[in-house]
């Protein structure tokens, strides 16, 4: 099934992409390493992720710190 991970800041941009492909069922492990999709580290805070896979999509808040 695809599968898409991506996170945003609290205003809604987009950050970076971090997953986006087929993945076989089952639990998975993503890092961040706190970088945007220009290899430039963002600032602590707090920022939004978003999963989706096939209808399921879920939206939850995590913490940056440095």
């Amino acid at each position: 099934r695809q599968m898409c991970i991506r996170d945003s800041d609290m205003n809604g941009r987009q950050i970076r992409t971090l997953v986006n492909r087929t993945q076989s069922p089952g639990y998975q492990t993503v890092t961040w390493n706190g970088k945007d999709s220009k290899s430039k580290t963002v600032a602590a805070g707090v920022y939004i992720y978003t999963i989706e896979a096939g209808p399921f999509r879920s939206m939850k808040k995590m913490l940056f710190l440095k």
